[in-house]
């Protein structure tokens, strides 16, 4: 049986690469992939926060998934997509049954900002985009300036990177996660 990957997003201002290349690179190695939004409607990409993308049909909204059907939550960054994940309880939902059942997350860019909304982010290590590093450190996480870091505190594997330079080495840190689980 193949794996499943579940990418969460809001529906403007997600960074495009953040979300299409890991989504193509995982379909490329034979991973289920869905994408949910917070509603069905079509999600606006950005490009570097500040220009406009193509947009995107999500498979499903949030409130839709049911997260026990996937192996790994994935969420990539964009500063206004994050921003509105973290207000979204159904996001914060789906990320606390992931870290209860010790499954694992991935997170790019300014995505970590979601756990902590969700509650997760307690002692966990990892990294971000920059201007996110004390948001993260004030909720309790301890931040390290690594292209990709994966941790295993509180028994849930968290892998997070910095910014789309770092896109294919968190690629391969969430494949190689999936052929361990």
């Amino acid at each position: 049986m193949a794996k499943k990957a579940l990418f969460i997003t809001s529906n403007f201002g997600v960074e495009h690469d953040e979300l299409i290349q890991p989504l193509e690179f995982l379909k490329t190695k034979g991973v289920e992939v869905i994408h949910a939004a917070e509603t069905s409607q079509t999600v606006q990409t950005v490009k570097s926060d500040k220009e406009i993308g193509p947009s995107y049909s999500p498979q499903t909204s949030l409130d839709q998934v049911s997260a026990e059907d996937y192996e790994i939550l994935i969420i990539p960054g964009g500063t206004v997509n994050a921003d509105s994940l973290r207000l979204n309880e159904t996001a914060h939902k789906i990320i606390q049954y992931f870290t209860n059942q010790k499954k694992p997350i991935a997170a790019i860019c300014h995505a970590p900002w979601v756990l902590i909304n969700a509650e997760r982010i307690k002692d966990k290590n990892l990294t971000s985009y920059k201007s996110i590093r004390l948001d993260l450190e004030n909720a309790g996480a301890n931040w390290v300036n690594e292209a990709v870091h994966r941790c295993n505190t509180n028994d849930w594997p968290l892998i997070t990177s910095r910014c789309p330079d770092d896109i294919p080495q968190f690629n391969e840190a969430i494949l190689k996660e999936l052929t361990q689980t």
